[in-house]
């Protein structure tokens, strides 16, 4: 645990600028509860282009809510950096979240929609990509994530867009009413 507070006081003191700290709120905050990511996926089903991406997001943002925050976070409880007795004069720069730690579910969330968005569409998932990195950043910037927790959500992310993807193709790809 050193090392990840080693890396986050790192950020603390040698990263943190008015310019970037306004920035990264504003990309933490599109991730509150999946909102951007929700917002995209609803505007992909709309468009009967992307209607496939949409469906495929949707399934993958259940998977993270049901496993990610349902299971995961109460069962392993991690208590979050700010929260530590070491940081209790830690000045947090974003509204406090009330949930436990691992995985990070705003790097969950960003992570699994950036790759779906990336299995079906290259040029707009590399911008959904940097989105979801700087959106993981942003955990870290603002002390509430460990290191590992990030790792986890980027990790877990992976996997539910690869098993969303799996899910749209086994069961959904083979009816005709959701085809493109």
């Amino acid at each position: 645990m050193q090392i990840e507070l080693d890396i986050l006081n790192f950020i603390q003191k040698n990263m943190y600028y008015d310019i970037l700290t306004t920035i990264l709120r504003i990309i933490s905050y599109m991730g509150n509860i999946g909102f951007i990511w929700i917002i995209i996926a609803i505007l992909f089903i709309l468009i009967k282009k992307y209607r496939k991406i949409g469906i495929t997001m949707c399934i993958g943002l259940i998977l993270c809510l049901i496993i990610g925050n349902g299971i995961l976070k109460p069962l392993i409880a991690r208590t979050r950096p700010y929260d530590l007795e070491i940081n209790s004069n830690m000045q947090i720069q974003i509204e406090k979240p009330n949930d436990y730690s691992f995985p990070s579910g705003h790097t969950l969330a960003a992570f699994t929609s950036a790759l779906i968005i990336l299995l079906y569409n290259k040029k707009i998932g590399i911008f959904a990509l940097i989105l979801a990195t700087l959106m993981a950043f942003s955990r870290l910037y603002f002390y509430v994530h460990f290191p590992t927790d990030v790792l986890g959500g980027i990790i877990f992310g992976i996997l539910f867009a690869f098993i969303s993807k799996w899910i749209v193709k086994r069961y959904i790809d083979n009816d005709n009413k959701y085809r493109n």
